[in-house]
């Protein structure tokens, strides 16, 4: 028996030619015990007929608002309290504008204001309107509402283009619907998930007295650990030297120098593997070639001291290229340039995404209690507004979440 057994799933369809292959996702719920209410848009009824989802979901389909029959038994307020789930799929551009902009023109986007179960979103449209800003600005603020999303898929579309924009199969759909509500009433996405993220600056002694350090106050990613410990995560924080308190229900390492993070990134995944690293640590690019074993003592007649640096290893791109993890994020601290810095550090280090902020604003990023960033994927940039860093790691965690499918 699935987690789907007995729940009450609101499945709505809008206006697009992936509608057909939302009757296969319906027989599937129905095949795992769920209650299916279908809902079509007047786009929708252009791609599939009411009469077939009602023979394959069991139930009258419901297309209008104002439907006096319908009002008489369950009313458009008593089905959005109705459902455990709000399902759209597809998703068109037209109905995430919409549904950004908060109208009630039609039942569906009525239902998804009236409601107060979780709202799960499969995007499908023409792989120029989803790159399109006006809809990669809609999709960020659907996702900072707390809107789900599941695809889109990259691939050859009906139009002919080849691109994302896809809608994700119906059995991804399913898997996904099945995982989402595996906890019942309170869904958690991660459970069963191990992610490790590194946090904090190193520590590169010169000497037994003096080191060469750097400004991060880890907040940004004690934050990231306790938002992924709170939807479900195993969570190995890997921690340079801070003044910070250990998230709850998370694991800390504590290390120093740059060799010693790539080390316990090592152990940690040898020991358990890794579904997601994040890599928010301020590790120091050069550590000292030979660590003086007593106090460096000040030269007479000199107001100079030579340091030879060599390169440290670098923590992340090591992650990648020895396969810790399954799903890797990285961290790109710039004072100038930043998106172009962060592209070309995304592609050499062969990263899943990177976030990128500015370091030399005195606003946000070190030792600030706020941040502002870009995460940079191949195929999407994506900036939420600046907020507090644990606000911040929220909407990051969920970003990575849709993201790493």
């Amino acid at each position: 028996m699935t987690s789907l057994n007995d729940k009450k799933i609101l499945l709505g369809i809008t206006g697009g030619i992936a509608a057909y292959k939302s009757i296969e996702l319906v027989r599937l719920l129905k095949k795992a015990g769920a209650h299916v209410q279908v809902v079509l848009t007047k786009g929708a009824l252009a791609f599939v007929t009411p009469m077939t989802l009602q023979a394959v979901s069991g139930l009258p389909v419901r297309t209008s608002l104002l439907d006096p029959e319908a009002e008489a038994g369950m009313g458009h307020i008593e089905l959005a309290k109705w459902a455990d789930v709000i399902l759209i799929a597809p998703a068109s551009a037209d109905f995430m504008a919409r549904q950004t902009t908060g109208m009630a023109d039609d039942l569906l986007t009525t239902l998804c204001l009236a409601t107060e179960s979780p709202v799960i979103i499969a995007p499908a449209m023409n792989q120029a309107m989803w790159k399109h800003p006006a809809t990669q600005s809609n999709l960020k603020t659907l996702l900072e509402r707390g809107v789900h999303t599941i695809g889109p898929e990259s691939g050859a579309q009906a139009c002919g283009d080849i691109g994302y924009g896809r809608m994700s199969e119906p059995l991804d759909i399913y898997n996904y619907i099945d995982d989402f509500l595996s906890t019942s009433s309170d869904p958690l996405p991660l459970a069963g998930q191990h992610w490790a993220i590194t946090a904090g600056p190193t520590m590169e002694a010169i000497d037994p007295v003096r080191f060469i350090s750097n400004h991060s106050s880890g907040k940004m990613g004690y934050a990231l650990a306790s938002a992924a410990a709170t939807l479900g995560a195993k969570v190995t924080l890997i921690s340079g030297p801070v003044s910070l308190n250990t998230p709850e229900k998370t694991t800390k390492v504590d290390v120093l120098s740059a060799i010693d993070m790539l080390e316990a990134c090592r152990a940690i995944s040898e020991k358990s593997p890794i579904d997601v690293f994040i890599g928010a640590a301020a590790v120091a690019d050069f550590r000292i070639q030979e660590v003086a074993t007593q106090k460096m003592k000040k030269q007479n007649g000199t107001n100079e001291m030579q340091l030879n640096l060599v390169k440290n290893p670098d923590v992340i791109a090591s992650v990648v290229s020895e396969s810790m993890a399954k799903f890797v994020v990285g961290f790109a601290a710039e004072t100038q340039n930043v998106i172009a810095y962060a592209k070309d550090k995304l592609a050499k280090k062969g990263l899943d995404l990177i976030v990128a902020n500015d370091v030399s604003r005195k606003d946000i990023g070190f030792n600030q209690d706020q941040n502002e960033v870009t995460i940079v994927g191949k195929d999407i940039t994506w900036s939420p507004n600046k907020a507090d860093k644990t606000k911040l790691a929220d909407l990051l965690v969920n970003f990575i979440i849709q993201h790493n499918r």
